[in-house]
């Protein structure tokens, strides 16, 4: 009798050639991108025969160019800066509410507290497009009356209304990793003297390390992602926009903005190759609670 279960390798092969062809389209598709940033004309085919390569459009991408003829020239920089205020922003806001009410949730017993899991339940079903309008609402009964505050207040905004988005469903994450650790380890630093947000912050924080950095990482990526958001509220550009902005602009060279494109899944990609046991971790982990 076998102590583990195993899987035929037959049937293992199976899986992964299906998912491996259910996921072609988007592979195939990322990889024309990609390939098209580094050549003069779009490869749209298998053929490759469009195929010329040439490292321009990069060049073009990093000097702001956004024709290959003529002086429209935009910043990139400053707005690969700002998507990184917009995301880096996000994931703060979200590690740090998520892990003090998860740790609420997951231990303190309140009036409430299941009708509250529920709520949180109910908002993270609520797509981001639904609510809109009403988040709108709020930005314009808020808009700032000093005109030198408006694009400060923006930034302001749209990281709060992104990490809002996010924050339910984080919340769950972070209670079922305080879940997982014995209440023995907390009782001891109580009987040690140590107050809630002592044993909180020196105790239980340092044990739930892959909950906290699988909640930032996907903080972050929600806000490099965004596009709605940052679109409606944002007075400044962010490497979604910008992109966005350019796809039908009649100056455009596509595979100009192929290079950006490119650029702007960089973050992605590195992320996911990079953390994909830290991305296991947090959704094993998160949702035993």
């Amino acid at each position: 009798m076998r102590d583990v279960e195993t899987r035929p390798k037959r049937g293992e092969w199976i899986i992964v050639l299906t998912i491996l062809f259910a996921s072609l389209p988007l592979i195939l598709g990322f990889a024309l991108l990609i390939i098209s940033s580094f050549s003069k004309d779009m490869v749209t085919n298998l053929s490759l025969s469009s195929f010329r390569p040439t490292i321009e459009n990069w060049i073009n991408v990093f000097q702001g160019r956004l024709a290959i003829t003529g002086g429209i020239r935009q910043n990139i920089l400053k707005i690969t800066l700002n998507t990184l205020v917009v995301a880096l922003g996000v994931s703060g806001i979200v590690t740090l509410i998520s892990t003090l009410a998860g740790y609420s949730l997951s231990r303190m017993k309140f009036r409430g507290r299941k009708l509250m899991m529920l709520l949180l339940l109910m908002l993270h079903a609520f797509p981001g497009v639904a609510l809109i309008v009403g988040v709108y609402l709020l930005y314009r009964l808020t808009f700032p009356q000093e005109p030198s505050f408006v694009r400060l207040y923006s930034f302001f905004y749209v990281v709060l209304a992104r990490a809002a988005l996010e924050i339910p469903m984080s919340v769950w994450l972070m209670k079922g990793f305080f879940d997982t650790i014995p209440w023995e380890f907390e009782w001891s630093g109580i009987i040690d003297g140590a107050s809630r947000i002592k044993v909180w912050r020196q105790i239980m924080l340092p044990l739930i390390k892959p909950g906290i950095l699988a909640v930032a990482l996907f903080g972050f990526l929600a806000g490099w992602q965004d596009l709605i958001y940052v679109r409606t509220f944002l007075i400044d550009q962010t490497l979604a926009t910008f992109i966005e902005a350019n796809i039908e602009a009649e100056y455009s060279h596509m595979p100009l903005i192929a290079a950006a494109g490119t650029l702007y899944l960089l973050p992605t990609i590195m992320f996911f190759l990079t953390a994909q046991q830290l991305l296991l971790q947090g959704y094993s982990g998160g949702i035993k609670g």
